[in-house]
């Protein structure tokens, strides 16, 4: 039996929406990759995180169909979690900071997955995509609500077949969209998520949003 914390991340000022993170305090219950890849199926949550080391924050990130080497939403809700100054995924060292009820995180835009980033005219023509639009690989489909206040609206699609049709909230996503804007941003996604975004020294960027816990329980 595994015990599973679930949190929502990246949720709305009204506490609302988020992307769902399953979170594996005890990396020793499933102790090799095919054990985690399993356990992250059968949740067939976004993406579910493995703690193997709490007092240093090192973890093991995995979506339903493969692991990753850095994402966004995990490290957010880890931090959150655990409580600490830093966390550690495979991709390198992720500084944390909280900021009253947003949680932050530092990365390099290196560190996030391939993806395709593509601008909409409108918020409208994002919001008229279909799930998934047609096509391969990762789409994150963004335009402008409020260029000036860097406001921007995104919706996000893996496109790998292992039944997340659409994410959620994607940190990494905002991450290179961040980097390449070369701006803060307040982004927008899914249902009503919010990601915060700034760019910090030596290119690195911030992310930042809301954690809460939806619950506890065990997977057999």
């Amino acid at each position: 039996m595994t015990d599973i914390d679930v949190l929502s991340v990246f949720c709305a000022g009204d506490g609302r929406h988020g992307n769902t993170l399953g979170v594996v305090r005890e990396g020793r219950d499933c102790p090799d990759q095919e054990s985690r890849q399993i356990l992250a199926a059968k949740l067939g949550y976004s993406e579910t995180v493995f703690i193997d080391d709490p007092d240093r924050g090192v973890v093991d990130i995995y979506t339903p169909s493969l692991r990753l080497p850095f994402a966004g939403h995990p490290l957010v809700g880890a931090a959150w979690l655990l409580d600490l100054e830093a966390v550690n995924p495979p991709a390198g060292e992720v500084w944390v900071r909280q900021d009253g009820e947003f949680t932050w995180i530092t990365a390099r835009p290196e560190w996030a997955p391939e993806r395709t980033v593509a601008q909409y005219a409108s918020v409208a023509e994002v919001d008229a995509l279909p799930t998934p639009p047609p096509g391969e690989g990762w789409l994150y489909a963004w335009a402008w609500q409020d260029e000036a206040a860097g406001r921007v609206r995104a919706r996000a699609f893996p496109r790998r077949g292992d039944g997340i049709d659409e994410d959620e909230a994607t940190g990494a996503a905002a991450l290179l969209l961040t980097a390449r804007l070369g701006r803060a941003l307040n982004i927008t996604q899914g249902r009503g998520s919010q990601i915060l975004t700034a760019p910090a020294p030596d290119g690195e960027i911030e992310i930042g949003g809301r954690v809460r816990l939806l619950g506890t329980g065990v997977v057999v």
